[in-house]
């Protein structure tokens, strides 16, 4: 099983489509959302494209095969357009590591949740790409593929073989074996 992990998309529905084709090209069979999925935030610009409507159009689409996490700037309103549930945070089995999703505006990785080591923490919500091993869990941030603070528009693939953090154009940012 391949999982697409993305984040922060902040209503661009420029930047959800290229996501949803990644989810085709990399042939992943779910995708996950790590949190602020339609609005762009107070302290934010707007985003390229900024038209949630699209965006929620595009994932009521893949609503089969998809997670969303629940991030600081989504709101009970954002759930009124969505055919799919916000969920505060995610624990997926992918190979023999537990992988515990949340936004991060709680949990990260100087506030780690209850894991036991070598599980994963993947988490958004400051918009920087981050692949870092904290008292035994490794902790994976994909930034945020509309607003990035860092260079980088990334996502985050997941198998039961590793994880790879990649550019929108494919190279290889991080690669983690297990």
């Amino acid at each position: 099983m391949k999982i697409l992990v993305a984040s922060d998309i902040h209503g661009s529905a420029h930047y959800m489509r290229e996501i949803a084709a990644r989810v085709e090209s990399e042939s992943a069979d779910l995708l996950v959302l790590l949190g602020d999925v339609f609005n762009h935030g107070p302290r934010n610009p707007f985003p390229t494209d900024y038209a949630p409507m699209q965006v929620a159009d595009i994932l009521n689409g893949m609503k089969e095969r998809l997670v969303v996490i629940q991030g600081n700037c989504d709101s009970a309103v954002d759930q009124m357009v969505a055919e799919f549930h916000f969920v505060e945070s995610a624990l997926l089995l992918v190979g023999q590591k537990r992988v515990y999703c949340t936004h991060g505006h709680v949990f990260d990785k100087d506030h780690l949740p209850q894991l036991a080591q070598g599980d994963v923490l993947l988490y958004g919500h400051y918009h920087t790409v981050l692949c870092q091993e904290v008292d035994g869990v490794l902790c994976m941030n994909p930034g945020s593929v509309s607003l990035p603070k860092d260079e980088n528009r990334a996502y985050i693939l997941l198998s039961e073989d590793g994880a790879q953090i990649k550019t929108l154009e494919g190279e290889i940012i991080h690669k983690i074996n297990w």
